[in-house]
């Protein structure tokens, strides 16, 4: 689902349907988050809620995937709006595990295996760096 893929409705449109299903995403995120904290308690040692966000955004993911691939004439409007918004505000998770699946699908296990390692060791050490920056600035 990639935000840069070619788009036969404007970009304005383009972008404020990214937009409006983003904040909506935000929005069922947040509230997820609440409702799992809510139920598992605010000292809870696993991050539940991260964890749920994930594995829900990646079944919308799939099921979203499955129906426009079979009904290829629900359109980018679509696409955008749901794949690109609305589940990239409830979690980049199911992007990032619809581009593994993609990738494996090709043949390119290797290069997803690659994909999978420098984004979670790349991601560690920018926050960590974004740490560390801050820190030195306080």
């Amino acid at each position: 689902m990639s935000a840069d893929a070619p788009s036969s409705i404007g970009p304005v449109i383009a972008t404020l349907n990214v937009a409006i299903g983003g904040a909506i995403g935000a929005a069922c995120r947040y509230q997820l988050g609440r409702a799992i904290t809510h139920v598992t308690g605010a000292g809870a040692n696993f991050p539940w809620a991260t964890l749920a966000a994930n594995v829900l955004g990646c079944l919308a993911m799939g099921a979203l995937f499955g129906w426009l691939a079979r009904d290829g004439g629900a359109g980018e409007t679509l696409r955008l709006l749901l794949g690109v918004g609305l589940l990239g505000g409830f979690t980049t998770f199911s992007a990032f595990s619809l581009e593994m699946l993609q990738l494996i699908q090709r043949g390119s296990a290797g290069l997803a295996i690659t994909y999978a390692g420098i984004s979670v060791i790349a991601g560690l050490a920018a926050l960590y760096a974004g740490l560390l920056i801050m820190r030195g600035a306080a």
